[in-house]
């Protein structure tokens, strides 16, 4: 038989990347809190025709990376690829119009069939945060403030920067998809085979294309803040002043750009050096049109999502905090072990991490307690119990001393 292997793309998570996702993930839990979002988790797949609406059918996500299969039943269902179209979905069939504005967060799992590398894989795990109902550029500030102050706790802003652009208005931006295709159909003979299929249905993602010949015609392309109505450009003007007002540095990247037509105003990206070719760490933008795209009454919105995987790959192992130490109880001849297995039960009751090996003799047992890392060993034997007491050893010094049964938990103090 076959020695059975993961899944490509996917991995165990466990040791330092399980702390580091566990610290990242409850940093962000504590930071979205703090600005009033509420936790949303979404079911892990969705029928397909939630994430086609909302990626739009030229997009690659849905022509090429999503994880589409038929149920017993015949209805197409897809892993999610990201969180927003599930929330946004939830916010219809929930009937929540009433509650708006509303603020969520959420974490977990999501999936895309696409080539694996470092930072990215086909399982993957996202936090997303997001905020419906508020059409004014305050949300916009107070999403990206949320986001700076994460990455600020999780110790990341010295390597990190601000890009920001904005996609204006539906009326700027038919003003400048008809000057953009203009521009691009006069290029065509030379675009690759990708960007020719999006010229008519998704110009804009042209202006994203990695295809190094495209990315030679789109440096000569109109600039899309030049086509901005006064209303697109009050808005963005607010955004900047509001990062300013905070103290936020930031970059206008024009070329930062979001294709489907439900996106408007402020797209963002947090960006390091320290990953390689993978250099986004956090991006989000408005979608102003996407609930009613979707079905839904016209509800304004904004939102972004990070990587886990990415963060954690950031996360210095020095910040991440380090699991406590446990405390090993060793049992002394059998008939210390109903005693052992009573005094571990109060110690956790206590707060404390204890490890009793299961088997073994005394040696066996002390070398476990080393190799664990443990603070302390309490040994426990016939002639001590008789007396009411047990030994603790302070596995850094060395030292060891008798300490009433009643009082080991007091003793254990100076190893919390």
């Amino acid at each position: 038989m076959a020695r059975l292997q993961p899944v490509r793309g996917t991995h165990d998570i466990l040791g330092d990347q399980a702390r580091a996702f566990r610290y990242i993930t409850e940093t962000f839990v504590k930071v979205a809190e703090r600005y009033g979002h509420q936790e949303i988790s979404t079911p892990i797949f969705e029928f397909t025709e939630v994430f086609k609406r909302t990626l739009g059918e030229t997009s690659d996500v849905v022509s090429k990376e999503m994880y589409t299969f038929e149920d017993r039943g015949g209805e197409s269902l897809t892993l999610r690829p990201e969180y927003t179209a599930g929330i946004a979905r939830a916010f219809i069939s929930g009937g929540l119009q009433q509650d708006l504005p509303l603020r969520f967060y959420g974490y977990g799992p999501m999936f895309r069939y696409e080539r694996p590398q470092k930072g990215r894989m086909r399982q993957f795990h996202q936090i997303d945060v997001e905020i419906l109902g508020v059409p004014e550029p305050q949300a916009d500030i107070e999403l990206l403030a949320l986001a700076a102050d994460l990455l600020g706790e999780l110790g990341l802003m010295d390597h990190i920067t601000l890009e920001i652009n904005s996609l204006g208005d539906t009326e700027s931006r038919h003003a400048y998809r008809d000057a953009l295709v203009d521009y691009l159909t006069a290029h065509k003979d030379r675009l690759s085979e990708d960007s020719l299929n999006r010229l008519d249905k998704n110009p804009l993602r042209i202006l994203d294309s990695k295809d190094e010949g495209d990315r030679a015609i789109v440096a000569d392309a109109p600039v899309l803040q030049d086509y901005f109505n006064d209303a697109s450009t009050g808005f963005f003007q607010q955004v900047k002043d509001g990062l300013e007002a905070l103290g936020i540095a930031y970059v206008v990247n024009p070329r930062l750009v979001r294709g489907l037509d439900y996106y408007s105003h402020t797209a963002f990206e947090f960006t390091t050096d320290q990953l390689g070719a993978q250099g986004t760490v956090l991006a989000g933008g408005r979608y102003d049109g996407l609930i009613e795209q979707m079905g839904g009454p016209a509800t304004a919105g904004i939102g972004w999502a990070a990587g886990l995987e990415r963060l954690a790959e950031l996360v210095s192992h020095n910040h991440v905090p380090q699991s406590a130490r446990p405390v090993a109880i060793i049992p002394v001849g059998g008939e210390a072990q109903a005693e052992a297995l009573k005094l571990a039960r109060a110690l956790r009751h206590d707060g404390y991490v204890v490890d009793m090996g299961y088997r073994g003799n005394v040696g066996k047992r002390m070398k476990r307690a080393n190799k664990l890392d443990s603070a302390a060993a309490i040994l426990m034997g016939s002639d001590e119990l008789a007396r009411g007491k047990v030994t603790i050893k302070d596995l850094d010094e060395g030292s060891q001393q008798e300490v009433d049964l009643d009082k080991v938990s007091d003793h254990l103090m100076q190893y919390r």
